[in-house]
C-alpha cells in the first residue's frame, strides 16, 4: 500500500513513518522546519504546503500530520499559524483529490473544545477553542468535512490528548527537564501547578493510526481515562533526575500556563473504543513517566 505522512519528519510522524515503512511505500511531505527526522525506507519531499500541492501517488493514504505544533506560540503569530495550520489543510486536500487518494487521517487536537463545560468530554460538546491553535484545528476539520461530503473522500478527524514520549522537542515535560538541567535548585512552573490533562504514550497512538479503517465521515477523541497535574508532572521529572527542588509558580493566567491554555482537559474516548477497540494500556501518570524515562535516556 502506498502511504502519504504530512508533517512526516516532526515528532508524531517521524513514529509513524517508521511504523509504516514496515507496511508499504511511505512518501514524507515536510518542510523540516519543526523536526529533521529521516527514515531510510521513506521517500522524502520538502515542501510547504501553506504554498504547494505536491503530486502523489493515486490511491495513497493520506495521514495529515504537518502544523505548528506549538499552542503557546500560536497566541503570538497567529497569521504564520493560520497559514501553516489552515492553509496546509487546504493544499493537502486538494493534494488528495487531485491524485484519488484513498482517504486522510487528521490529527486534530483536544484543543477545539477550549475549556468544555462537560468532563471527560464527548465529541458531541460544542467547539470553542481558547487558543489560535484549537481554532485552527477546529477550521481543518470543518474544511476536511467539506471536501469528505462534497467529494465522497473518506475522512477521519482524531481529536488527540496531549501525545508523549521519547523525541519530543517541546511540551511541559521537555521544559521541566530543560530548566533542571539548568538550575536543579528551583524550577519555575507557569501556572498554578493545578491544571490537570490526559496524556497518551506516542506507542499506544501509532498502534491506533496503523489500524484504522476509513469509513465515510468520523470524528474521534483519543484520549486516557484518568489525568495528572502540572505538578505532578514536576515531581516526576524530579524523581527520574534525582532531585529536589524549590517550586516556584508563574500564576499570571487565572491557573493557566499562559494566554490559550486549557486548565482542565480529559476526553471521553468511548466511541473509539466501541467502534474499533482501541484503548490506551496505561494511564495518563505511566505515560508520563514513561517519556520521562525516555527522555532522560536520550538526553544523558
Amino acid at each position: 500500500m502506498d502511504f502519504v505522512v504530512t508533517g512526516g519528519a516532526g515528532y508524531i510522524g517521524g513514529h509513524l513513518v517508521n511504523r509504516l515503512a514496515n507496511l508499504g511505500n511511505v512518501t514524507v511531505i515536510d518542510d523540516f522546519s519543526s523536526g529533521s527526522y529521516r527514515n531510510r525506507r521513506a521517500k522524502y519531499v520538502k515542501a510547504d504546503l501553506s504554498r504547494e500541492r505536491p503530486k502523489i501517488v493515486k490511491g495513497s493514504l493520506v495521514y495529515h500530520l504537518a502544523a505548528d505544533p506549538d499552542v503557546r506560540e500560536s497566541m503570538q503569530q497567529a497569521q504564520e499559524h493560520f497559514d501553516r495550520d489552515v492553509r496546509a489543510t487546504l493544499n493537502v486536500a486538494e493534494m488528495a483529490r487531485g491524485c484519488d487518494a484513498s482517504g486522510i487521517i487528521f490529527t486534530s487536537s483536544s484543543t477545539v473544545y477550549g475549556e468544555a463545560d462537560r468532563i471527560p468530554t464527548p465529541e458531541s460538546e460544542r467547539l470553542s477553542p481558547i487558543s489560535y491553535y484549537g481554532l485552527y484545528k477546529m477550521l481543518g476539520e470543518q474544511v476536511l468535512e467539506f471536501y469528505g461530503k462534497n467529494y465522497g473522500m473518506p475522512i477521519t478527524s482524531l481529536r488527540l490528548a496531549n501525545i508523549i514520549g521519547g523525541r519530543m522537542s517541546h511540551g511541559v515535560i521537555v521544559d521541566f527537564i530543560r530548566k533542571l538541567r539548568l538550575n536543579p535548585e528551583e524550577l519555575e512552573i507557569l501556572g498554578n501547578g493545578k491544571q490537570r490533562k490526559s496524556y497518551v504514550h506516542i506507542n499506544e497512538l501509532i498502534d491506533l493510526l496503523v489500524r484504522l479503517k476509513l469509513n465515510g465521515l468520523k470524528t474521534y477523541n483519543v484520549g486516557n481515562k484518568d489525568w495528572v497535574t502540572v505538578e505532578r508532572i514536576a515531581q516526576i521529572v524530579e524523581e527520574g533526575l534525582h532531585i529536589s527542588p524549590q517550586h516556584m509558580f508563574n500564576d499570571t493566567h487565572d491557573g493557566r500556563g499562559w494566554e490559550g491554555d486549557v486548565r482542565l482537559m480529559m476526553l471521553d474516548s468511548s466511541l473509539i473504543e466501541m467502534q474499533t477497540g482501541w484503548r490506551p494500556s496505561i494511564t495518563s501518570e505511566e505515560a508520563v513517566r514513561k517519556a520521562v524515562n525516555e527522555l532522560l535516556q536520550i538526553k544523558q
